[in-house]
C-alpha cells in the first residue's frame, strides 16, 4: 500500500459527515486567511544603526549610500537602498547578519553580535520585531 498510515485512518474517517468536513476546510480557510492578513510586515522608512547599543545613524530608505560603523573587531558596512537594507560585510567569524540578506520589512532586525552593531527597518506601525515573527 502507497499510505500505510492511510489505512490506519480509514475507519475514522467513515464517521465524518458533510458538516465535520465543511468545518475542517473552514478552518483551514480560516489558518490561511488571517496568515495572510495578519503576518504582513510594515513598510519600512528609515533605518536605524546601532553600535554598542548607542544609535549610530538613523537614515531614510529614499536614497542609495552605505553607511561604515565602527566595532570592538572591525567595520560593519551597511549598505542601503530605496525600501530595503542589509549588512554588506562584517568582520564576525560566522557572518550570520550579512547571511541575513535584504531587509525590507518594518521592524525587521539584523544582528551582528560579535562586533555590536545592530540594523533595524523602522515603519509607520511596528508592533513587533523579528525576533516575535
Amino acid at each position: 500500500m502507497l499510505f500505510p498510515r492511510l489505512a490506519q485512518l480509514r475507519p475514522w474517517l467513515v464517521h465524518l459527515r458533510a458538516g465535520d468536513w465543511l468545518v475542517m476546510a473552514l478552518g483551514c480557510a480560516a489558518c490561511v486567511g488571517a496568515t495572510v492578513l495578519l503576518w504582513q510586515g510594515d513598510v519600512p522608512d528609515k533605518a536605524i544603526v546601532r553600535a554598542g547599543g548607542k544609535v549610530v545613524a538613523e537614515v531614510s530608505l529614499s536614497t542609495p549610500r552605505f553607511i561604515e560603523v565602527d566595532g570592538p573587531i572591525g567595520k560593519t558596512r551597511i549598505e542601503i537602498q530605496p525600501g530595503r537594507a542589509r549588512v554588506a560585510s562584517d568582520p564576525g567569524p560566522r557572518q550570520y547578519c550579512v547571511r541575513q540578506g535584504w531587509l525590507t520589512r518594518g521592524g525587521a532586525v539584523a544582528i551582528c553580535a560579535p562586533n555590536h552593531v545592530s540594523l533595524t527597518l523602522s515603519g509607520r506601525k511596528n508592533e513587533h520585531d523579528t525576533i516575535s515573527y
